[in-house]
């Protein structure tokens, strides 16, 4: 018999690439940026070139660590809270149990993105893509796998609710976002309001 957690490492080294792979284009966007500004060349009377970059590569790893795991976070309590409002138990007649699907291909999936993310650090666009393609061919296997074990109404009732929990966090965040920054641009003088960003 299989053991069934033998996949169970990949969630930890998949967010471990994708962090790398965001990091490291983090670290040349953010040193194009110093140079710019001119605080790169201050910089290096501190630190050599490759002490800088390797700093900047912890630290952004870092961050990008703590942001995946926590959509994981977020991502697992919606779903557990979806197959809470909807799972029905199939007919007794038929003599099923009901089991937890197994998640180890989607978790190969999100594994093989991280690699592919490692051939796109040079464009944030490539990037992007590269993790919702995951995230989508993801939810496509999630959801064949759910059709064994529940009716076609019930899996487009966790679809619905997904969806709307996810565009509800996403509106959110993106309304904070904008209104922080009509706030600080509003405080900056110069600016008038009617270059602002729509919302403010």
């Amino acid at each position: 018999m299989k053991n069934p957690y033998l996949f169970s490492y990949l969630p930890f080294f998949t967010i471990m690439l994708f962090s790398l792979t965001f990091g490291v284009y983090t670290v040349g966007w953010s040193l194009g940026v110093f140079r710019e500004i001119g605080l790169y060349s201050g910089l290096l009377e501190f630190l050599t070139d490759t002490q800088l970059k390797l700093f900047l590569l912890t630290i952004y790893a870092l961050a990008y660590f703590m942001v995946f795991s926590a959509l994981k976070l977020i991502a697992e309590t919606i779903h557990e809270t979806a197959m809470l409002f909807f799972y029905k138990s199939r007919p007794a007649e038929e003599g099923q149990v009901f089991t937890v699907p197994d998640d180890r291909g989607g978790k190969l999936i999100y594994f093989i993105g991280a690699l592919v993310s490692a051939a796109a650090v040079q464009s944030i666009v490539w990037l992007g893509l590269v993790f919702l393609g995951a995230t989508f061919i993801y939810f496509i296997h999630n959801t064949y796998q759910l059709h064994h074990q529940f009716s076609m109404m019930t899996i487009i009732g966790i679809i619905f609710f997904e969806v709307i929990v996810w565009a509800v966090l996403l509106f959110a965040v993106v309304y904070i976002l904008l209104r922080l920054y009509n706030g600080i641009a509003a405080s900056i003088p110069g600016i008038e309001k009617d270059q602002l960003p729509v919302g403010s």
